[in-house]
């Protein structure tokens, strides 16, 4: 039976993707070998980097615009520290919106001063907040645009006099924002858009060389760029499948055709939570509702047992919310079709059918 993929991560990949990276496996491009033994120093795999990293500028809008594209090792909690080390010379402010921006900031703190501007916290981060106000005289402002463990997601970004420093795991790629009002981007790449093992970092080269700290070279950007994401060993498969989902994207519109069909998605799905009176959202507000992660809840925990029973008889995977919210949160990247998504929904109201 064909499974529905809902898992916030690792996450699902178009069909495609997996069939040429299973392919390469057994040999890549013709040469012989598979991609995993490749050198990351041979022409081949040379090539592969460029066009991940040429891609990534492109989708996002920011090709010669000053911006370098890097694929690190360490995931986004790496770049939590790595990015303070980099830019916080004395303080910085940060908006805390759930447990990897709380994550952010303690990391930060190693590094100067943290102002925590606004947070969610006080209600299990099931809202953004709105109407702060930031510093003029911080060395950047932190956030995290999507919440995948809580499902909010920030629909507008603040102005401010200071460098934008935004955490995209979760969501980069699924909607056209104007991308150059940040500074620096970072995503690990296994919630949108590849496997685990690498994370893209989007970086305005003209923010660099601010701190006056040392920085160890394998934590510095200036050695990731001036090596060209090649100063140690990168993730060379997670690389090659990152550059072709990458590729299937630009190939089906890009981010703004992608955009549509993740808000149809969406759309879909909140409007039978809001209608079906055996489920309740989490999210408190449908203006911070997040495109990518939907979480509800059961309103009587009796239907729990017939409930996951039609998920298992439908094929449907991964739906369990996350440990701290409980629930169920339905993950719907790029690749997610609207056919899963309208099967979620049949099995919600076959469930209250049946009540």
């Amino acid at each position: 039976m064909k499974k529905h993929n809902f898992s916030a991560g690792p996450s699902i990949l178009p069909q495609e993707v997996f069939k040429e990276a299973a392919a390469a496996i057994l040999d890549y491009n013709n040469s012989g070998l598979s991609i995993l033994e490749i050198s990351h120093r041979s022409k081949d795999f040379i090539a592969v980097m460029e066009k991940a990293k040429s891609l990534s500028l492109e989708l996002l809008g920011l090709e010669n615009k000053g911006y370098q594209a890097l694929f690190l090792q360490g995931g986004a909690s790496t770049q939590f520290v790595m990015l303070a080390q980099n830019l916080l010379e004395s303080k910085a402010a940060y908006l805390n919106t759930g447990t990897w921006s709380d994550k952010a900031i303690k990391e930060a703190r190693f590094f100067g001063e943290v102002i925590e501007i606004a947070s969610s916290k006080d209600k299990n981060y099931n809202y953004i907040p709105k109407n702060y106000e930031i510093p003029d005289d911080v060395d950047y402002f932190h956030c995290t645009s999507n919440n995948t463990i809580y499902g909010t997601q920030l629909k507008e970004f603040p102005k401010a006099n200071t460098p934008l420093v935004c955490d995209m795991s979760s969501d980069i790629f699924s909607r056209n924002i104007d991308f150059s009002q940040f500074s620096l981007i970072y995503a690990g790449a296994q919630k949108n858009m590849g496997p685990a093992g690498t994370t893209l970092v989007i970086i305005k080269e003209s923010i660099l060389n601010k701190v006056s700290r040392a920085i160890p070279n394998i934590l510095n950007y200036n050695s990731h760029i001036d090596k060209e994401s090649m100063y140690n060993t990168p993730a060379v498969f997670a690389v090659y499948v990152s550059m072709l989902n990458l590729q299937w994207l630009k190939a089906r519109g890009g981010v703004a055709a992608i955009e549509k069909q993740n808000n149809e998605k969406a759309a879909l799905l909140y409007s039978e939570i809001d209608r079906n009176s055996l489920f309740e959202g989490f999210v408190s507000r449908d203006e911070d509702r997040s495109a990518m992660n939907a979480t509800f809840n059961l309103t009587d925990e009796t239907f729990k047992e017939p409930f996951e029973t039609l998920l298992k008889e439908a094929g449907i995977s991964g739906l369990n919310g996350h440990r701290s919210v409980g629930g169920y949160r339905a993950s719907m990247y790029n690749a997610m079709p609207l056919e899963s998504v309208q099967l979620l929904v049949e099995v919600m109201q076959e469930l209250e059918n049946k009540i």
